[in-house]
């Protein structure tokens, strides 16, 4: 994954490892919750293409498994993040996690309501690269459908949505302030997508990571406060009503001078299409 203190630390690694980076999942041996860093409560049903993905094999039971975000595209199909399916998260192979699913209309991860959908395949984009984090989408096949009104469509190339200085919400069950922090109803943060060459300065290919504008666009507040944290990652950047990133990586949570950084989802929508 990323090398020194990068937002989230996980897996075992996670327990042992404090100088270690990784992108926005919560530990794989700990409690994977929390939420988005000065963010608010909402309802999934104003957003139900917002999901958990969770296991309670791995993950335990406290919070009914979740460890990523995800997003419903289509009725049986879910977009994340791909490092949320590797080893490093997981704590093993995905081929031996066999409780995996996805959590639909249910903000309150400890409540009841909504469905809880078995994921009946999955594909890793073969173009990932763990160690700067491109490509960074997995889709998840659902063994039932949703309802079509769950899906979100997602932003093609040059779409307005994505332009600098865009407002966007950014939403999950992550750390609320980057200490360690959880809760565990849905939460929503209001960050502004940024021009490349902000993102490019804050990451320029040093140890906390470097920016691929082709894949990646990054959002966040110019004062601080307003972020992705840990427990985050695959979870949908939304604005003008498309789905135009997915939590993947990004140094801190909630600093001024560092942003998070979101797949581009532009960049991987005709990949994700064929898929399911």
């Amino acid at each position: 994954m990323r090398r020194p203190i990068i937002r989230s630390l996980t897996g075992a690694l996670a327990l042992t490892a404090a100088a270690a980076v990784s992108p926005l999942v919560a530990p794989g041996s700990a409690v994977a919750d929390g939420v988005v860093i000065g963010g608010q409560p909402v309802r999934v049903s104003d957003s139900p293409w917002v999901v958990a993905v969770s296991s309670r094999d791995r993950f335990g039971g406290t919070r009914a498994g979740q460890f990523c975000g995800g997003v419903v595209v289509a009725p049986t199909k879910v977009v994340t993040a791909a490092h949320c399916l590797g080893r490093d998260v997981l704590g093993v192979p995905l081929s031996e996690v066999h409780d995996l699913k996805v959590i639909a209309g249910r903000g309150e991860l400890r409540g009841q309501g909504g469905r809880e959908i078995a994921v009946r395949g999955t594909w890793v984009n073969p173009s990932y690269d763990p160690l700067s984090n491109a490509g960074d989408v997995a889709v998840l096949t659902l063994s039932a459908a949703l309802p079509e009104r769950y899906a979100i469509r997602m932003a093609g190339p040059h779409s307005a949505a994505a332009e600098p200085g865009t407002e966007a919400v950014v939403y999950g069950w992550g750390d609320t302030t980057g200490d360690g922090s959880y809760a565990s109803s849905l939460r929503a943060a209001r960050v502004r997508v940024l021009p490349d060459a902000a993102c490019e300065r804050a990451y320029p290919g040093n140890l906390d990571g470097t920016y691929e504008p082709a894949t990646m666009l990054c959002a966040g507040d110019p004062e601080g406060g307003h972020d992705a944290c840990q427990g985050d990652s695959g979870g949908p950047l939304v604005a003008r009503g498309r789905l135009i990133g997915l939590v993947s990586w990004g140094s801190g949570c909630g600093q001024a001078e560092s942003p998070g950084v979101y797949t581009r989802i532009s960049a991987v929508a005709g990949a994700v299409n064929e898929q399911g």
